[in-house]
């Protein structure tokens, strides 16, 4: 169920005002999230995906051909992770993602500014905005 804007707006309260008081402590919260999950999550498969090539050229020159194959599954499930991982973890200078997303609006609290270019978006940013003049 999405927040209201009353609520988000007093979870935007709530965050400067932790922010204002120890920021310390909300900046060590802020690295605790999703991104930073996924980010290791992307690291590991990239890892992984070097480990399945070694082991494909491995297999090759030692003639195994299970090793070989072994090697090329290994990459095959590391490289649709790490791809996966990637596209949910964001760019660095975005910011974090808010802890309660209101559907249609691609992650962002409160905020009537759609992306460019992206036709569904601005369409479903125009009919909430629509929804919410009525519901005033």
């Amino acid at each position: 169920m999405p927040l209201s804007e009353h609520e988000q707006r007093m979870l935007e309260q709530m965050e400067r005002a932790l922010y204002a008081e120890d920021p310390k402590f909300a900046s060590a919260l802020e690295g605790t999230g999703l991104r930073t999950f996924t980010r290791r999550r992307v690291y590991l498969a990239v890892a992984g995906f070097l480990v399945g090539v070694a082991l494909l050229m491995g297999g090759m020159i030692a003639k195994l051909v299970w090793v070989g194959v072994a090697g090329f599954l290994v990459m095959l499930i590391c490289a649709v992770l790490a791809v996966t991982g990637w596209r949910k973890a964001g760019r660095p200078g975005d910011p974090a993602p808010p802890t309660a997303a209101v559907p249609g609006r691609g992650g962002r609290l409160g905020r009537h500014q759609p992306r460019k270019g992206k036709v569904m978006d601005r369409i479903e940013e125009r009919w909430q905005r629509r929804r919410d003049q009525q519901g005033q």
